[in-house]
């Protein structure tokens, strides 16, 4: 795979709504917006495809691996635009049990050829300041732990997590002992946690494992009328915000210079200073 120097990145930001097809054309909009602007990769937000009435309204969209509306959109979307493509998460049906789905995050590439899949392994089973409950292992499975999911694009070796995920660190030392250089965080953050811990957590990440991290998310209120904080990053490893956006739906675009990773990497060796 030819090496840009500079790969352009970019985190989507949506509100999505119960209506998968009206999903599927607001993400085609911000996909060829992206694509537009230079982009070799973009990163759809966790839950892109539905964010329902309620938490069992994915059961319905479920597809089987490999072939749906929303996997056939993004594979002929990533081939027609020629995009390296982060399906945030998509809902794929769990053997014969019809009350779950995976939490699966694809990557397609610029041919439309699925690349990768990672299955989100940590289930946001939490109550949040404010009062708010949620169960998500009622309606989801959670992924093999043993999952340490990289694929090489042209944008670097990328290592895939979902949105909880970001509280666990062990999974992002993995990622990296796996040759990771930039991390993706698809999420659907609350509003409370978001104010707290979003951007905290994302450039601690970036600093401890030496990589970029692109984390494209949801934001605005639901048809559930639940609230998501959106504040897409994507973060350097060092640590700097290279972009970001605010609490509208939105593109946050930058370009990924390899020379910054290699010398973050070679003037401050800490990845390689690991005793435990």
């Amino acid at each position: 795979m030819n090496e840009d120097p500079n790969p352009r990145v970019a985190a989507i930001q949506m509100t999505s709504v119960a209506e998968r097809d009206a999903n599927l054309a607001a993400a085609r909009r911000a996909l060829e917006q992206a694509a537009a602007q230079g982009a070799l990769l973009a990163a759809l937000p966790e839950n892109f495809a539905c964010m329902g009435r309620r938490e069992t309204d994915k059961l319905a969209l479920a597809e089987d691996d490999g072939r749906g509306p929303i996997q056939d959109f993004l594979a002929a979307t990533a081939r027609e635009l020629k995009l390296w493509i982060v399906a945030g998460t998509v809902p794929l049906r769990v053997g014969g049990d019809v009350s779950r789905v995976w939490p699966a995050c694809l990557v397609y590439d610029a041919y439309g050829r699925r690349a990768a899949r990672y299955d989100k392994i940590h289930l946001f089973d939490v109550e949040v300041p404010g009062g708010e409950r949620y169960r998500e292992s009622a309606t989801i499975a959670a992924g093999d732990p043993a999952q340490a999911v990289v694929v090489e694009t042209p944008a670097g070796k990328l290592g895939l997590s979902v949105c909880y995920d970001l509280r666990f660190p062990e999974l992002y030392r993995r990622l990296a002992a796996a040759g990771a250089e930039l991390l993706c965080v698809p999420a659907a953050f609350t509003v409370p946690t978001g104010r707290a811990h979003w951007e905290t957590l994302l450039r601690a990440r970036a600093i401890e494992n030496q990589c970029f991290v692109l984390a494209p998310a949801q934001c605005g209120t639901h048809p559930s009328g639940r609230a998501t904080y959106g504040h897409s990053l994507i973060v350097d490893p060092w640590g700097e915000i290279l972009a970001r956006l605010s609490d509208a739906p939105g593109l946050a675009l930058a370009a990924l210079a390899r020379e910054r990773l290699r010398q973050v990497r070679s003037s401050f060796p800490a990845l390689t200073h690991r005793r435990l």
